[in-house]
């Protein structure tokens, strides 16, 4: 159990592993947190069965108890970014190779009724207005992310409706539902392109011709400004020290190039209870608030 703030804006993000909260979205979080809203990250997984990227962790005493480490490690990327976290308890999936069948037991093995319980009890019990989280796709094809959407959106229906799950509290409904468009193809595009034209090396032009034609482009419906949040996302990342090594992959580029490039998180809103645009929307209808058309609903400013 935790203490709810009684009053203002509730903000949870929906997450399949620990480091998932901080490479997502991380840094709409910080600021969020910062700016007084009560926000909470669940993890649906405790990524036991995650790869050691980290060359410098790789041991045998780290790969003996990952569970406990990455919880060591959820808990300092969490204080880093200034939220609050729950475990949902469910065991990592893994990466199965093709036609490998998923570990018996695992979070993406599990009846998405049964599976959306602990997150149905924890929306009736933390009450957000916005909840974060995957599309369909689950943003790469791990089967916990697509697992993750699916227990996400069921538990949001669920939660609403007092003849599901009868036991854990009193029914809440939710008022806006945002899918991550983190590290999206044009994000990568705008990145290689700055990066070469001011004679800074890129990997990324491989990520770019790797892309694969048939992977979807939800539309772009809200940025969130938090290019000054970014070095708080990259301290939570690299709080994941198993998965996250330094300068290599998402912590190689210049961070004053992304500032000045792609200074916002962007999100597709999915699903809203309310009549209209946010009162925040900006021009050609973007958002630039989650909480757009809730705040003075909520009494939070």
């Amino acid at each position: 159990m935790f203490t709810r703030h009684s009053e203002g804006l509730r903000l949870l993000s929906v997450h399949a592993h620990p480091d998932d909260e901080s490479s997502k979205g991380g840094a709409t979080l910080a600021r969020y947190a910062a700016e007084g809203v009560d926000v909470l990250v669940a993890t649906c997984t405790g990524g036991e069965r995650g790869s050691v990227l980290n060359p410098a962790l790789d041991g045998p005493e780290v790969r003996a108890d990952l569970a406990r480490v990455r919880r060591e490690e959820m808990a300092l990327a969490r204080e880093i970014l200034g939220v609050r976290q729950r475990f949902l308890g469910f065991v990592d999936s893994g990466l199965p190779g093709p036609g490998e069948p998923l570990p018996e037991g695992c979070f993406a093995a599990r009846p998405v009724e049964l599976a959306a319980a602990p997150l149905v009890a924890l929306i009736r019990e933390f009450r957000p207005h916005v909840v974060i989280t995957y599309d369909e796709t689950g943003g790469y094809p791990h089967p916990d992310h697509v697992m993750t959407h699916r227990v996400a959106v069921a538990a949001l229906e669920a939660a609403a409706d007092g003849d599901r799950h009868p036991e854990p509290g009193e029914p809440w409904q939710v008022a806006k539902l945002y899918y991550h468009l983190a590290l999206s193809r044009a994000w990568f595009q705008a990145m290689h392109e700055a990066m070469t034209e001011r004679g800074v090396p890129s990997g990324m032009g491989q990520v770019l011709a790797d892309w694969p034609d048939s992977a979807p482009a939800l539309a772009t419906t809200t940025r969130i400004a938090c290019a000054e949040q970014f070095a708080v996302r990259d301290a939570a990342l690299l709080a994941h020290a198993t998965q996250v090594r330094p300068g290599v992959a998402f912590m190689a580029h210049p961070r004053d190039i992304e500032r000045e490039v792609w200074p916002t998180e962007d999100y597709h809103l999915a699903r809203s209870l309310l009549p209209g645009p946010g009162t925040a929307a900006g021009p050609g209808g973007i958002e630039t608030d989650l909480f757009a058309g809730l705040r003075e609903e909520v009494g939070a400013g």
